[in-house]
Formats: C-alpha cells, sequence, structure tokens
C-alpha cells in the first residue's frame, strides 16, 4: 500500500515439545514382613495420592528404623524432592538407592534424568548407556538419549535414539520431539510427515494437532493450519497456544471482531502474553481505534521490551496518527532489533521524509530496496522523490515500480484501491501508459 497507510503484523507463537516423565517403580513384592519394606505399600499409595508432606514423614520413619537402607524409601523421597525443584539432593538421593542396588535399571534412568535435567547432558548419556545394557528394549531410556544429543546438537544421534524410541514402542512425546529435531533443522515437511504419523495412533491429541496447524502457518499455508487449529480446538476449546494461532489467520483475513473474540478466550488463560496483547492490539488498530491499539501495544512492549515486532506495530500505529517522532523512534528500535526485515526501512523512511530529513529518507529507501524488489518500495520512494522536486530519479523509481507491478497476478494488483489511484497519478504525471 502506498504512502501512510501502513499494513499491520500478527505475531504468531513458536510450538513447544514437552519433556517425557518418569514414574515412580511399584513398591517392593520382595518379603513384606521384612522391616524394610513394611510400609513400601503405604508409602507408594501416598506418593501416587500426591500427599507429598505426608508421605515424606513416613519415608524418614521408614529411614530411621531402618538406618537409611530401604531402597524404595530412598527413591520415592528423591522423586519427591525432584518436583519440589530441588535436584542437587534428589540426584544424590538417586545415587545413594543405585548403591544399594546397582543393577535396578529404574534408579540408573533417574540418576541419568536428574543429570538431564541439571544440564549435564554427556553425563546423562553415560548413564543411559549403562543402563540400556540392562534394559536394551527401554524407550525411555532411547527417548532420553535423544532429548540429551537434541541439546549437544548432535541431532543425527538425536534422531537415532528417537527414532529407535519409536520402534521399541510409540509415545506422543518422542514424535513431538522427533518433530521438533526436524523444524530445527528447517525440515518443515519432514517434521509434518511425523506428526501426521503420530495423529493416526493420536488424532484426538489437541497439542499433536496445534503443532501441526502451526508448521503448516509457517509455510503459509493457511487454509490446511486453520483445519488443523480448528480440529484441535474442538479438544481443548481454551489452549492459549492454539487460540492465538488461529486468531492471528482470522485477523489476516480482517475479521477483527471474530479474532477478538478469540483473544478474549485466550486473555482469561494467558494474561501476560506479550504476542496476544500485540495481536489486540493489531486487530484495534485494524478497526482505526488507535489509542486503544497503542495501549494494548504498549502492554505487550512492557511484557516483552525486546521483542522487534512489537516495536515495529508500534511505529505504523504512530504513523498512521502522525506522530511522527514516536514512529521513528520505534522503528528504529525494531531495526535495531531485527536488521534484515526490508518494511522496516521503508517505513522509516516515510518517518523520516514526514520529519523533513530527505537525505536520510533516501538511504532508508536505498537500505529497503537493497534487501528486497517489493513494488511497493519503488513507489512510496517515487513519491518521495516526487514531493521533493527530484523529477528523474522519481521517474526512474515508478518504471522500476511498474515493471514489478505487471509482474504480480491480477488479484495482488487489484488489492489495494490506494496503490492504484497512486500509481494512475504518477502514470499522468510522467506520461506512462500502465498495461493493467
Amino acid at each position: 500500500m502506498p504512502d501512510g497507510q501502513p499494513e499491520p503484523a500478527a505475531a504468531v507463537p513458536v510450538a513447544a515439545a514437552p519433556v517425557a516423565a518418569a514414574a515412580p517403580p511399584p513398591a517392593s513384592s520382595s518379603n513384606l514382613g521384612n522391616s524394610k519394606e513394611k510400609l513400601n505399600w503405604l508409602i507408594h499409595l501416598l506418593y501416587t495420592r500426591h500427599n507429598h508432606k505426608l508421605c515424606l514423614m513416613l519415608v524418614e520413619e521408614q529411614l530411621e528404623e531402618c538406618r537409611g537402607l530401604c531402597e524404595y524409601a530412598i527413591y520415592i523421597k528423591a522423586l519427591i524432592k525432584r518436583a519440589n525443584g530441588e535436584l542437587q539432593e534428589s540426584m544424590t538421593l538417586f545415587q545413594a538407592a543405585t548403591v544399594l542396588n546397582p543393577h535396578n535399571v529404574q534408579n540408573l534412568k533417574q540418576v541419568g534424568r536428574s543429570l538431564y535435567l541439571l544440564g549435564k547432558h554427556r553425563a546423562a548419556i553415560g548413564i543411559f548407556e549403562e543402563t540400556s545394557n540392562y534394559s536394551e528394549e527401554d524407550w525411555e531410556v532411547s527417548h532420553n538419549m535423544g532429548l540429551c544429543y537434541l541439546y549437544l546438537k548432535n541431532y543425527a544421534k538425536a534422531e537415532e535414539s528417537f527414532i529407535k524410541a519409536n520402534v521399541i514402542q510409540r509415545h506422543d512425546s518422542t514424535y513431538l520431539q522427533l518433530g521438533k529435531l526436524y523444524t530445527l533443522q528447517d525440515k518443515y515437511h519432514e517434521a509434518i510427515d511425523i506428526y501426521l504419523e503420530a495423529l493416526d495412533y493420536s488424532p484426538e491429541n489437541p497439542e499433536l494437532l496445534t503443532t501441526v496447524g502451526l508448521l503448516y502457518l509457517r509455510l503459509s499455508e493457511n487454509f490446511k493450519a486453520f483445519d488443523y487449529l480448528g480440529n484441535s480446538l474442538t479438544h481443548d476449546p481454551k489452549n492459549p497456544k492454539t487460540i492465538l494461532a488461529a486468531g492471528s489467520i482470522i485477523q489476516d483475513h480482517s475479521d477483527m471482531d471474530v479474532a477478538l473474540t478469540k483473544y478474549r478466550i485466550a486473555a482469561v488463560q494467558t494474561p501476560n502474553s506479550a504476542q496476544l496483547w500485540n495481536n489486540i492490539g493489531m486487530c484495534f488498530f485494524g478497526k482505526q481505534f488507535y489509542i486503544a491499539a497503542i495501549s494494548c501495544l504498549r502492554r505487550a512492549l512492557y511484557l516483552a521490551p525486546f521483542e522487534w515486532i512489537i516495536a515495529y506495530n508500534l511505529g505504523l500505529v504512530y504513523l498512521n496518527t502522525q506522530q511522527y517522532a514516536s514512529a521513528f523512534h520505534f522503528f528504529s528500535a525494531s531495526i535495531n532489533l531485527k536488521q534484515d526485515f526490508s518494511s522496516s526501512y521503508m517505513y522509516l523512511a516515510i518517518t523520516l521524509n514526514r520529519l523533513d530529513d530527505f537525505d536520510n529518507a533516501c538511504s532508508a529507501y536505498e537500505k529497503g530496496i537493497s534487501m528486497e524488489r517489493d513494488h511497493l518500495f519503488e513507489l512510496n520512494y517515487a513519491v518521495t522523490l516526487y514531493n521533493q522536486d527530484e523529477m528523474d530519479q522519481a521517474r526512474q523509481h515508478f518504471m522500476d515500480f511498474e515493471e514489478i507491478f505487471n509482474e504480480l497476478d491480477d488479484e495482488t494488483r487489484q488489492s489495494d484501491e490506494d496503490v492504484l489511484n497512486v500509481r494512475n497519478q504518477l502514470q499522468q504525471v510522467f506520461g506512462v501508459r500502465g498495461e493493467g
């Protein structure tokens, strides 16, 4: 669109995959009359009921009675400590349980899990490899090794581990991590294939459906994206990530009221989401409620001060409300945060021209044009040069605009009346006859 008519941009969340959780082993059934084991059943019962306070009291009583030699009590205490965020103490307890029973696979797996959570990925891999000597067909060992390799950016080994885990036993968490692995390598189609395979076994998993929708959205296949996101909302209608993605598609189709209705639901679940407030702000901008738009975008910027798109959108709103100094501030901030987004330079150039800084406006236009061949850049530059009586350069850039514009399809060329009006005026000024 031409000078002074900016186009809003909506943020879309990025999907994140979960980490597989470990469950405690069943209570020991060997010699229940023995003092070390007699309370295992009750400890297990309290733990599974999440009565951790009473469970810990019973564990301490059991450990005191058996002088710290009850493996299961130590194991449960370690799980509770880890759930409370005491990772180092938890790992020490798991190691103590392993000393009591070196060949218990569950103890070894939990030591490896604790090392992984502490960020000691290479040490964790060593433990999992040792565990695999006692239990080759354990999907959890392969899955957790894959997670460690993933964080070490050894993608080939990570892929091998995740595939092995799925061969042993299919789990949604493994599919999600394998898809994440492909996404990190920009193999979007391979990631989609993995998620679709997972949906064959878990067709109602909202996280899988949302992740597929987000990938299709990233590939600009909006209809497929909306289909999967809508299906996800059928199973989990209050998922804020799904609502935000679906709302962004609705917003891109200029249905602001419906998008705002969706965002209202998400705001209850995630009131401090910067992406959500950014999109709400741009909905108000599309409805020309500029004060509300600025208020929402300011809140988004407070929540995420280093998000370039929020600064960019604030610049658009201020430019449209003719507050050029503020627009310059936010476009500059956006460029500092993301220097490879060419539209920022075009709108910065428009703002500088309105601030009577013609030379720097030209520099900004040239920078934007050098980054991307876009008909709007050439048209706005031609208008700016014409208003400064630089007729030769204005004509040259208008001819460049005509060349790019005529290469567009009919639907794109007819989509913006403002562009067509400015084009007709410049055609008359320069005596140029257009093709479309």
